[in-house]
């Protein structure tokens, strides 16, 4: 079986769903998943997670994300994009650069972020937005989420550009509508690209015309999902110790930390988690072979 991450350039019009059933066609296997989901009108980055690589999609959704958002005031919809029911109108203001620019780094920083009814979030067993498009509106908890880069790109008067850095779980159609509302305004999304999840940027990102011509040129090794964890080098011996469930005690580590753990021959085992002292399997890859580490079947015979 295959295993790897396509870094796929979802074109607008498509489901997240829709990316990965495609991809299930032109790879001929069922064990895919993505990486954050983007609303359909969204263009850009969907990490699609194969094989193996599908237990390390957890640690790849824990980096930042970064979009370019196009805010259009004036209008606002039951969606919070183009796709939804027009629900209010405003005047639009006229905004100074100075003005934009104060207001934005305003929102900079973390915070609290009611989700949006038309989300893929669940309630009871059932997605928000299926139950929105029912007529239904669930009472939402405020999530915190941290805005790290807020930008503008451009402003024509009726529409603002902006470049977003952001922490996983930030609705931007929310955001878009906040902004438009501290201006005095209401607004719309009516564009969306996300540019970089986490290290996967659009710079390496494939169509899936191209993956489907040769997807060989196109996937990405596993590891890059736990690109940003620490590294822990351990012995095979150890290495295997962990694999197999021991606790095991590793000097250097730091309590509550996860690790990318390697063998000093480079295998990589998985991801550990270190409590107690001890590291702890915590999502295995790779067990080293018993020969590797030394241990022979007959070690135990008289």
């Amino acid at each position: 079986m295959m295993d790897g991450i396509f870094n796929v350039l979802k074109p607008p019009g498509m489901t997240s769903h829709d990316v990965v059933s495609v991809m299930r066609r032109i790879l001929h296997t069922k064990k895919i998943g993505h990486g954050g989901t983007l609303d359909p009108m969204a263009a850009g980055v969907l990490p699609v997670f194969v094989g193996k690589a599908t237990r390390l999609l957890e640690y790849a959704l824990e980096g930042s994300k970064a979009y370019r958002a196009v805010i259009t005031f004036g209008s606002q919809t039951d969606t919070g994009d183009e796709e939804g029911k027009l629900i209010a109108t405003s005047d639009i203001v006229a905004l100074s650069k100075e003005a934009i620019i104060t207001g934005l780094q305003s929102f900079e920083g973390e915070g609290k972020q009611i989700p949006p009814m038309y989300s893929a979030i669940s309630y009871q067993g059932q997605k928000l937005y299926k139950l929105a498009r029912q007529g239904v509106e669930i009472e939402r908890e405020p999530r915190t989420i941290c805005i790290h880069s807020l930008k503008m790109v451009d402003y024509t008067g009726k529409q603002l550009i902006v470049d977003v850095e952001c922490s996983k779980g930030t609705f931007i159609r929310t955001l878009s509508e906040d902004i438009a509302q501290y201006f005095g305004m209401v607004g719309t999304m009516s564009f969306l690209l996300r540019y970089r999840v986490g290290d996967f940027p659009l710079s390496t990102a494939c169509t899936l015309e191209e993956i489907e011509e040769d997807y060989e040129q196109c996937i990405l090794p596993m590891e890059l999902a736990i690109k940003h964890l620490p590294i822990m080098e351990v012995s095979t011996w150890q290495g295997l110790r962990i694999a197999q469930g021991v606790a095991t005690t590793v000097s250097d580590i730091q309590e509550g930390k996860y690790y990318k753990l390697v063998t000093n021959e480079g295998l990589m085992i998985g991801v550990a988690f270190a409590k107690d002292g001890r590291l702890r399997a915590h999502k295995i890859i790779n067990i080293p072979q018993k020969e590797e580490a030394g241990i022979y079947e007959d070690d135990n015979q008289c």
